[in-house]
């Protein structure tokens, strides 16, 4: 995972997180275990995950939850695929997550451990959720920090040899605050800033310059990044209940960071329940962002700047997706230690569109800016079951 990608996908869990906390009553939830089964499809990827996790409920204020998570990796993007190099890949991932509460307040803290052959991550957090004036606001507030360890695979998907080249880190700090407008209306707002040093760059992934003793036109050489950034991610939500039972989500999320990239992100959700058994869900988003300070698609010569890069996820662009998501409830009336029980299936299209960025893996007789932008299509898949008892 990029460092960009890891950032953005960190935003947008914990902004999650707390808007949907904020809703929540001051009491733990019940007891569950939960199956979760994911495919991602596109771009040259392939990207399964299995994950099970457990929540236990000690006291009645104190909880515990362990959660395994699996992802298998296989391919590689175009902008990888251009320099002929393959992954093969299986992350691990841990997390423990403790959490308590006082009265109106929860406390939540939790540790992630997560390990593949060429990158070591472990994560730290802690969080409290405040609800105040007889329940109708609720404060949110974040911290967590990430060590990373960076290395890059110089052997083969089945014969691998790491070099290990240097260390990331990260502390992110995030405040959110949700209020109860109508019986039918609850608005939310999250701000979250991210401070990154470090190895920064993804080391698959390189540049390209004009290069007149080159047959093709150009060359490759490695990307430079700064080894310092600090991301900031402002999101607003409302959502609506309908008289029949049935709810519309909008959202709204601002990202800017100091490498220049800024990005919008619109989503709408529809969920329609029928006869407490089914709850239907749709969705639509649309994102779109400019290019980083240092991305250029193709560089006039070696070294042309301080900072290089290549990276399609630094790159202007846009994508749309669209999902729908389907949960069944069984088991209404419990069966022994259970007492009720859910399977959803998930499945969204997205469709990627690059702005200047170009596909040199498939026309490698061209200069790069002279290759047809990029795109394409991705298919994500979810699948998993909770068990409550």
């Amino acid at each position: 995972m990029t460092p960009r990608n890891r950032i953005l996908a960190r935003i947008a869990v914990a902004t999650a997180l707390l808007l949907v906390r904020a809703t929540s009553a001051d009491v733990l939830p019940d007891d569950r275990a939960d199956l979760f089964y994911s495919k991602y499809s596109g771009g040259g990827m392939d990207i399964t995950g299995e994950s099970v996790s457990v929540h236990k409920n000690i006291t009645d204020n104190f909880a515990l939850e362990g959660n395994y998570f699996i992802d298998k990796v296989s391919g590689a993007s175009v902008d990888v695929l251009s320099q002929a190099s393959q992954i093969k890949d299986e992350r691990k991932q841990k997390t423990i997550t403790a959490e308590f509460i006082h009265d109106k307040t929860t406390y939540t803290a939790s540790y992630i451990n997560s390990a593949e052959r060429d990158y070591i991550s472990n994560t730290v957090s802690f969080s409290l959720s405040q609800s105040m004036f007889g329940d109708l606001t609720t404060l949110n507030l974040g911290w967590s920090h990430t060590h990373d360890t960076v290395g890059e695979n110089d052997g083969t998907a089945l014969v691998p040899i790491i070099t290990w080249l240097g260390h990331a880190e990260d502390t992110s700090y995030s405040v959110g605050l949700s209020q109860i407008f109508t019986k039918n209306l609850i608005v939310g707002a999250t701000l979250q800033v991210i401070t990154d040093d470090g190895y920064l760059a993804n080391p698959y992934r390189s540049i390209t310059y004009l290069d007149p003793t080159s047959a093709k036109g150009y060359s490759l050489a490695s990307q430079v990044y700064p080894d310092t950034r600090t991301s900031t991610a402002v999101q607003t939500q409302a959502k609506y209940y309908l008289p029949y039972r049935a709810a519309v989500t909008g959202s709204y999320r601002y990202f800017r960071d100091t490498w220049g990239l800024i990005g919008n992100t619109y989503e709408l959700d529809y969920t329609h329940p029928i006869a407490n058994v089914w709850t239907l869900e749709g969705r639509f988003r649309f994102y779109k962002q400019n290019h980083a300070n240092f991305y250029s698609n193709e560089f006039p010569f070696a070294d042309a700047q301080n900072f290089l890069a290549r990276d399609q996820d630094l790159a202007a662009s846009e994508n749309t997706t669209i999902g729908a998501k389907a949960t069944y409830a069984f088991l209404t009336d419990g069966w022994k230690m259970f007492k009720r029980g859910t399977v959803t299936l998930d499945i969204s299209r997205i469709q990627f569109h690059y702005l200047d960025f170009t596909d040199i893996k498939d026309y490698p007789d061209r200069l790069p800016n002279n290759a047809p932008l990029y795109q394409f299509d991705a298919t994500v898949l979810q699948v998993y079951m909770s068990m409550y008892f």
